[in-house]
């Protein structure tokens, strides 16, 4: 989701090129339906068979965004020119454990579009893309949400990116439209305590619908409400107004919303706090036992924001 401008970009560049991307299987969802891309290769457990696979291919040039110890044992195995992301390691590391702030104010996205310069390729000051399959069809949402939803992404990778049931059940109730909840099968079980809980008209998504359709749900609605996830950038990539709600990450990390297009958006965390960030990417349990990063986000301003976006 996030790498898609450098895609465009490329194409952009090099219209006529044989662009192929390289990815895990989960995600050939994402890549696949991509107009500017002529293929992708699947990494599953084998590098010395993407290696081969890769040989035959013969690629002029490699874009490493991953830039990790298995695209470096790629490098060594495949050779040729390759451009590197520099993932900043050290800084979100001296972030991390020192909160030695060496982080750029520069979203990954544009950084990521920086690896591009020895090529004279430059952004389009456009957004990310998300792109539907060919024979997408389209859920049907039922009569009480046609006028009007706000979409809340209630999962995360990790549960120290996830709000608490006791601050969901409150900012569902103080919403001024229906909600649906979006998210995936490792969710049914929050959003089943969530609907039990709280008084709001709600319909639960989770677990039922295909990453497309979720998107679908998320572009169909007037704001999304949503913490550091990947449906996050796939609002982003609609231009959706946007409340992301922040735990142990932090948006200085630079993977908050990529709205380059104007869309309005508002960022929820807990400031000051002298453990935040704990991680680059999170835990399954607050490492301190105290999770402050989520228990004292103030449900008021996250409905007070969410409200004043939707429609007057």
């Amino acid at each position: 989701m996030l790498t898609s401008p450098v895609v465009r970009v490329l194409r952009k560049k090099f219209p006529e090129a044989d662009i192929r991307f390289v990815t895990k299987k989960q995600y050939a969802e994402l890549v696949q339906p991509n107009p500017n891309l002529n293929g992708v290769f699947l990494l599953d457990e084998s590098l010395k068979e993407l290696a081969s696979q890769l040989k035959a291919f013969k690629p002029d040039l490699v874009v490493d965004l991953h830039h990790n110890l298995r695209t470096r044992i790629l490098k060594t195995l495949l050779g040729g020119k390759w451009f590197a992301f520099n993932k900043l390691n050290v800084e979100k590391w001296l972030k991390v454990n020192l909160k030695v702030d060496r982080l750029p104010q520069v979203h990954i996205v544009e950084r990521y579009l920086q690896t591009l310069k020895p090529l004279g390729a430059e952004g389009e000051g456009k957004g990310l893309d998300f792109f539907f399959p060919k024979d997408f069809v389209s859920p049907t949402v039922p009569k009480g949400f046609g006028d009007g939803y706000v979409a809340l992404v209630i999962g995360a990778k990790f549960k120290t990116k996830q709000l608490p049931i006791v601050k969901l059940v409150e900012l569902c109730n103080g919403l001024n439209l229906p909600i649906i909840l979006v998210g995936g099968k490792e969710d049914v079980e929050t959003a089943e305590e969530l609907m039990k809980q709280s008084t709001a008209q709600i319909l639960n998504a989770c677990g039922t619908h295909s990453l497309a359709e979720s998107a679908w749900l998320v572009k169909q609605s007037e704001v999304v409400v949503t913490h550091d996830t990947g449906m996050m950038h796939i609002a982003a990539a609609f231009n959706k107004k946007i409340v992301s709600v922040w735990g142990n990450t932090i948006p200085e990390f630079g993977m908050y919303p990529f709205l380059p297009q104007s869309s309005q958006s508002y960022i929820a965390e807990v400031k000051n706090l002298d453990c935040r960030p704990c991680s680059k990417i999170g835990y399954d349990l607050c490492p301190k036992g105290h999770f402050k990063c989520m228990n004292e986000q103030n449900s008021s301003v996250i409905i007070e924001q969410t409200n004043q976006l939707l429609p007057q």
